[in-house]
């Protein structure tokens, strides 16, 4: 049946609410994070430990992911995802020892999140748009956003009121009855329903040839398989971009409630500035996405991660003045810019390696990403654990977010290929 509207938008809105879910079933944790080291009297390095240890569950499955990817397409990933997230929160109720956290939220909440959240997604949503491509990849990610805002109070509510164990199981519900039916309706790229990326018509002997986006063709005429891609600079310069991407990204997650609440804020405040924060990430993601599409995935990735140094430099700053200013400062620059990220986490991978082992060699950048998003919460945790203040970690954070910018603008995705708003370049040149 033909749809009044392109498909790809039907990929969008399916996203947009899986993200909305998977991702902040998993950043519920920094929700459950007091209550547990409430209860039990863990320290704060080992307890925090079990969220970064879900991402050493998913560096291991991202390569695997994206084979599965490449091979089954999203309604495996994806239905695997729900099975993994959905029984890890349902039986994470049942811990009285920090292994079993370690189990639940850590390696199947963990290797769920890398199905349904950012990873996933990025490896399938990128082939239904060209010229809209982070327009569409940011209106999807927003879903985070629009989740966060009503979710986590919810979340929040029920710890309040029935206790984290019952917050966890009711999410786990959700994510399963939710997210497992709307997921059948994914499909891997337009070509496998005979549709053309942003729903153009398909070409034929008459008609125009469409402008060439391609910068480099030597570059952008290889086979890159995943070993190719290994032994080249640019693989390594997004590792590290992506490793200190995600560093920065949980590092404050994970522990910006705790702090705030340290400090001597409320948790009203603490829990308002954790949801505002994904919600100052939908108008940011969308306009960084479209951005992108306008003037290159460097700068906006550049944009992102000085988003987040301002938003280190306030978070040392509270400590020392403790007002509301400086965490609306924070917080925007946190949300509208630091989220930014994401929307053009997949673009700069699929811009430089694409081809039909996109997925192989995404999920094994991946890799990198998710080491650091286990580094950043473990180490943050741990140097509050060795000075008692969180000082140090946030000036630590500072450089890791000036070296996330430098590597992806190293790695340079405008030298393979032009986005929708440079294509003017590429033309001239020709």
């Amino acid at each position: 049946m033909r749809l009044p509207f392109f498909y790809g938008w039907i990929i969008v809105a399916v996203t947009f609410v899986t993200m909305a879910i998977g991702v902040n079933a998993r950043t519920a944790f920094s929700l459950f994070y007091p209550p547990i080291i409430s209860e039990f009297g863990w320290e704060r390095g080992i307890t925090a430990g079990a969220f970064s240890f879900g991402f050493v569950a998913s560096a291991i499955a991202s390569p695997l992911i994206g084979r599965l990817m490449d091979r089954g397409g999203p309604r495996a990933v994806m239905e695997l995802g729900v099975l993994l997230m959905g029984s890890g929160l349902l039986l994470a109720p049942l811990t009285t020892q920090p292994w079993h956290l370690y189990l639940t939220i850590g390696v199947l909440v963990g290797a769920g999140s890398v199905c349904l959240g950012y990873s996933g997604q990025s490896l399938f949503v990128p082939n239904w748009f060209v010229r809209r491509r982070g327009l569409a990849i940011g209106l999807a990610f927003a879903g985070v956003g629009i989740g966060s805002v009503t979710l986590l109070p919810w979340v929040q509510h029920m710890i309040e009121h029935t206790g984290w164990r019952t917050a966890c199981t009711a999410m786990g519900i959700v994510v399963l009855v939710v997210l497992a039916p709307i997921n059948l309706l994914l499909h891997k790229r337009p070509e496998d329903i005979g549709l053309q990326p942003d729903g153009d018509a398909a070409p034929t002997a008459t008609s125009a040839r469409p402008a060439s986006n391609i910068v480099d063709p030597v570059w952008a005429g290889t086979d890159w398989t995943l070993p190719r891609a290994l032994r080249t600079a640019r693989f390594w310069w997004i590792a590290i971009g992506y490793f200190c991407g995600l560093y920065i990204w949980y590092a404050v997650q994970v522990h910006q409630t705790k702090f705030l609440l340290d400090i001597g804020f409320s948790s009203s405040v603490s829990v308002w500035a954790l949801g505002v924060v994904s919600l100052l990430g939908i108008p940011g993601q969308i306009w960084l996405g479209h951005l992108s599409d306008r003037i290159g995935r460097e700068w906006v990735w550049a944009i992102s991660c000085f988003g987040f140094v301002i938003c280190f430099a306030a978070l040392a700053a509270l400590k020392y003045w403790p007002n509301m200013a400086l965490i609306y400062l924070m917080v925007f620059t946190q949300g509208a810019l630091g989220y930014g990220l994401t929307s053009v986490m997949g673009p700069v991978v699929l811009e430089i390696f694409q081809g039909k082992h996109y997925g192989s060699i995404f999920g094994t950048v991946m890799l990198a990403a998710l080491a650091g998003g286990a580094a950043g919460p473990w180490i943050t945790g741990q140097l509050y654990d060795l000075s008692g203040s969180y000082t140090s970690a946030f000036l630590l954070g500072i450089a890791v977010s000036l070296l996330s910018a430098v590597a992806i603008w190293q790695a340079s995705p405008r030298k393979v290929r032009a986005v929708a708003g440079q294509m003017h370049k590429v033309a001239s040149a020709a």
